[in-house]
């Protein structure tokens, strides 16, 4: 008979879900050993399915950049705007462009290139990794798996007699030993030891190809990490070649540009464009050299040109006479600036006397006067002015003597009026005592003035062929002559030393019934008034 110490005894196995090895029939899971190691192999599967995943999204970035350098490669495809201010020669602006647009284009290929390589040399060592897990995991179920099942089935089968056994012993008592031979509690115990015997030869053969399987894991492990070893190690060739080489590139360009000496492209501009640029040996110009068109046009000499004196107007007429600059044009105007300089300030002038609708008057040493309305300003500036009387002085009696006789003969008429009362030349008989208008008009030679009304003047052809200094006779203007309104002073004359001149009487004296007689004398170019007659 088979006794306990002939039976075969159960090894020990992994503690994981073992109770005890004295156990017949052990409670735990007779697979967690095996459940253990498959989860390992997921875990490993998993991590190569992450590497695969970092790879691929590398290459994809490669392309990426592949394409965004196609890109950029096309914003230097177009020529220089207004290439032709930069030497075409290697050493400048238009070599380095040429340097950036070839390394940029070696960037795409370089892209393109890694991109490749990854895809064709890298991944498929992490994909033939992938395969080899899952082949792992698929030799792992089908023989210890099936194994695991069978020490399963036989566990059961221990556990059925087992019970059966416990059943008959209980009623062994109760029965009085009455019992069938197949339940001889005898006849089950010998079955639980066969079947004993069986679960463990089971268990024990599992266990041997567990052992195995955990030191081919082992090995298979070490073969994982050196094929990420070897990917990695492929995929870093790849990227720090590429990396290298796009480093060397963006060296290239900056070496180019370093090179490009300061003055290169001016020394070039200025011996492509010699002939338009300025040369420094050319001395500026000066206003002396310079022509335009009409340049000295007869209606731009002056009649006469220089400094006068004028007596200031209005609250300035104490402060006497100011200096100025004058000019008497063809056009028929007294021009005044306040001097000569073209250059300092825009000469705009600063008084107009348009003298055909002037009066002038007698010289009297340096000084003369000339009675008109200033036509400088705007239009409405213009029609704000009224008539006035300039008083000018020149520096020498033979200037002043010159610039009556020119300015009288543009003016529209001429008066012996001293320099600080001259009169329009419009005939006033009309005011004249008859007796007095009859003997001036009696006199050869004799000079007629008229108001400060309408001016009455000759023809422009006979002031300006007129000898200076000519009188101008009554009839001159005798078909120029107009009322005179009541607000204006009646005229007397007064004999000279060489002929006759007029001037006003004053307003009180006429309002006053004072008759005056036919003449009155006054001192020559004085223009202080003689003994008076009544």
């Amino acid at each position: 008979m088979a006794t306990h110490g002939n039976l075969p005894t159960r090894s020990n196995t992994v503690s994981t879900g073992y109770t005890s090895d004295d156990d017949a029939v052990p409670t735990g899971d007779p697979s967690s050993t095996l459940g253990l190691l498959e989860e390992r192999l997921q875990a490993w599967k998993h991590m190569c399915g992450y590497l695969e995943d970092y790879i691929g999204a590398v290459a994809k970035d490669q392309h990426q950049q592949s394409k965004d350098a196609e890109k950029i490669l096309k914003t230097l495809n177009h020529p220089l705007k207004e290439g032709h201010h930069f030497d075409q020669a290697l050493g400048g602006v238009a070599g380095l462009f040429e340097n950036l647009r070839a390394n940029t284009n070696a960037q795409a290929q370089l892209s393109a290139e890694t991109h490749k390589n990854l895809e064709a040399s890298v991944l498929p060592i992490l994909e033939r990794l992938h395969k080899e897990i899952k082949a792992k995991r698929k030799e792992l179920d089908s023989g210890a798996g099936k194994q695991s099942k069978a020490v399963d089935q036989a566990r059961n089968t221990s556990q059925k007699y087992i019970e059966l056994l416990g059943q008959y012993t209980a009623t062994f008592d109760s029965t009085g030993g009455k019992t069938t031979a197949a339940n001889d509690p005898y006849v089950l115990q010998r079955g639980v030891w066969y079947r004993l015997n069986k679960q463990l030869m089971e268990e024990n053969s599992h266990r041997s190809d567990l052992i195995s399987i955990q030191n081919n894991f082992q090995q298979f492990e070490a073969h994982v990490i050196q094929s990420v070893q070897n990917a990695l190690g492929t995929f870093n060739q790849f990227m720090a070649s590429s990396h290298d080489r796009s480093k060397a590139m963006y060296g290239d360009v900056a070496s180019t540009a370093a090179n490009i000496a300061p003055d290169f492209e001016w020394n070039g501009f200025l011996k492509r464009n010699g002939h338009v640029l300025i040369s420094p040996n050319t001395p500026p110009r000066t206003v002396d050299n310079l022509t335009f068109p009409n340049q000295g046009h007869r209606a731009t000499k002056p009649l006469i040109e220089g400094s006068l004196e004028r007596k200031s107007r209005g609250m300035g007429a104490l402060a006497g006479y100011k200096s100025g600059y004058y000019a008497v044009t063809p056009a028929g105007y007294l021009h005044e600036y306040k001097d000569s300089d073209n250059f300092r300030h825009d000469p705009v002038p600063e008084t107009s006397l348009y003298l055909p609708d002037c009066v002038i008057g007698a010289v009297d040493g340096q000084k003369f006067a000339i009675k008109g309305k200033d036509s400088s300003g705007s239009k409405f500036t213009q029609k704000m002015h009224i008539s006035s009387e300039y008083n000018f002085k020149a520096h020498t009696p033979s200037d002043a003597q010159q610039w009556h006789s020119i300015i009288a003969s543009v003016c529209s008429g001429q008066t012996n009026s001293l320099p600080n009362s001259p009169t329009s030349p419009t005939s006033m008989q009309d005011q004249i005592p008859h007796n007095l208008n009859t003997a001036a008009a009696a006199q050869p030679g004799a000079q007629t003035t008229g108001t400060t009304g309408t001016p009455a003047t000759a023809s422009p052809h006979d002031l300006r062929t007129a000898e200076p200094g000519s009188a101008t006779t009554t009839s001159d203007f005798a078909t120029h002559q107009t009322p005179v309104g009541a607000h204006q002073s009646p005229v007397a004359s007064h004999p000279t030393g060489t002929g006759q001149m007029t001037g006003l009487v004053p307003p009180g004296e006429q309002e006053a019934g004072i008759t005056r007689s036919g003449s009155y004398h006054v001192a020559p170019k004085t223009n202080e008034l003689g003994p008076r007659q009544y």
